[in-house]
């Protein structure tokens, strides 16, 4: 089973290993570019679990669920079949009903794509924005959620 790390430095940050398999590589077996998406939802995914947000459980008890709202990703470097990635994550804002993320795969030390991943906070029924539950929030700011002092907080 993948088991997350966390880095410590100028920038923290949540890494989750990803292997790279046959269904992610393209007819020139290279990883697929919208599969870095899939590998950043699952890290992401991943953090939100280890900060103790259930996402599933949110949604059934309170009719939340996160949902992406803005991408935007740099391409350097292919990955291939049987590569082992690291994907580090980290918030950047921390918004009233939203969470921006930033996001990296790595293989060793070669950045392999990298970009920014807006979450926002909605209502199940009306698909509008609601502010993050207060629990949320908080599971956010400790421990292992990684969140930086002097990350901007915002109204959005």
């Amino acid at each position: 089973m993948n088991q997350p790390t966390h880095r410590r430095g100028v920038q923290s940050s949540f890494d989750w290993p990803i292997r790279v398999y046959y269904e992610d590589t393209d007819a020139g077996g290279i990883v697929f570019y919208a599969n870095y998406l899939k590998f950043f939802e699952r890290a992401r995914t991943e953090w939100l679990r280890a900060c103790g947000v259930d996402q599933r459980r949110l949604a059934e008890q309170s009719g939340i669920l996160f949902v992406v709202s803005e991408t935007a990703v740099q391409y350097r470097a292919p990955a291939r079949l049987d590569d082992m990635l690291v994907v580090a994550s980290r918030i950047e804002r921390l918004g009233k009903a939203s969470v921006e993320f930033a996001q990296e795969a790595r293989r060793g030390d070669v950045v392999l794509a990298s970009g920014t991943i807006r979450v926002g906070c909605v209502e199940h029924a009306t698909l509008r924005p609601v502010a993050l539950p207060s629990s949320v929030s908080e599971a956010l700011r400790r421990e292992p959620g990684l969140f930086q002092q002097g990350m901007s907080t915002a109204t959005a």
